[in-house]
């Protein structure tokens, strides 16, 4: 797999970086992942904006990648030379504070990012969605920006690890009786034919999927509140539902051995994932 690493385009297997690089000792970088439709990034600005506001808020330099001319240009080469301009991929990018003696404070202001981009083939699991995904809760013990997309995620790797072991798609976070957001997702519930989502603010990642179900909601007339739900508002629910990069929007049927609902994937949640499907396309 050919990928690019600062400036360059190597295989993956060629590609290193230093044991000093801040990434790798502090978890020091922001990173972003794109959708990817035969060759063309969906929402692409929407991404990169997010991307660049991450670096703006770590007060790391945007490379030449972070530009708006430049990432499509290696986008296409990754995306070529794999042999993904057809069917549906990701893009990944990385950037950390680069490579410097290890120190808590920032190095010197001229050290360089490191920077680096993979584009792989992606893997829809339309059985889950017909099915409906099961889902677990868990605390939410991570820091108080998780409207940064850092590479900070050991919680949400223990998280989606028990997960795994509860036979479960994604563990969903539940911060002082409130629910955030999925490990890797955020969460949208309908009580009483009300979408309900928890607001856009430090508590969980602003999801470009996301606002692109609202707008979609918008436009169906399905009305919607953007207001958290509370632990004890999952037992009204009538729908429970993922949304994500890679996720789309999975309905979810049972959580923590609960049902949801009636059991099955609700409509909500088919119209939203039509809606968005119809974005993908076009």
């Amino acid at each position: 797999m050919l990928v690019y690493l600062n400036g360059n385009y190597v295989q993956d297997g060629a590609a290193t970086i230093s044991v000093l690089d801040r990434g790798f000792i502090f978890g020091d970088g922001v990173y972003e992942v794109w959708r990817v439709v035969r060759g063309k990034l969906f929402e692409g600005e929407r991404h990169l904006r997010r991307l660049q506001r991450g670096l703006g808020e770590l007060r790391i330099t945007p490379p030449a990648l972070a530009d708006a001319d430049e990432l499509p240009k290696i986008a296409r080469r990754l995306l070529t030379e794999n042999g993904l301009l057809e069917g549906e991929a990701t893009l990944y990018v990385e950037i950390t504070r680069g490579t410097a003696p290890r120190s808590h404070a920032f190095p010197p202001a001229n050290t360089a990012p490191t920077v680096f981009a993979m584009a792989k083939p992606l893997t829809l699991h339309h059985e889950v969605r017909a099915a409906g995904a099961k889902v677990i809760t868990t605390p939410d013990v991570r820091w108080l920006r998780c409207d940064i997309k850092t590479v900070q995620l050991l919680p949400n790797v223990m998280a989606q690890q028990q997960a795994v072991e509860h036979d479960a798609l994604e563990a969903v976070f539940i911060r002082d009786g409130v629910v955030t957001e999925g490990s890797h997702t955020n969460v949208f519930g309908v009580i009483d034919g009300e979408l309900r989502t928890h607001p856009q603010n430090h508590f969980v990642l602003p999801g470009v999927t996301r606002d692109v179900v609202l707008e979609v909601a918008a436009a169906c007339g399905i009305p919607v509140r953007q207001e958290a739900m509370r632990e004890q508002d999952l037992e009204r629910l009538s729908e429970l539902f993922l949304s994500g990069t890679t996720t789309d929007v999975m309905p979810v049927v049972r959580i923590d051995d609960r049902p949801v609902g009636n059991g099955k994937p609700g409509p909500i949640a088919q119209r939203l994932y039509d809606g968005l499907r119809k974005r993908l396309d076009a």
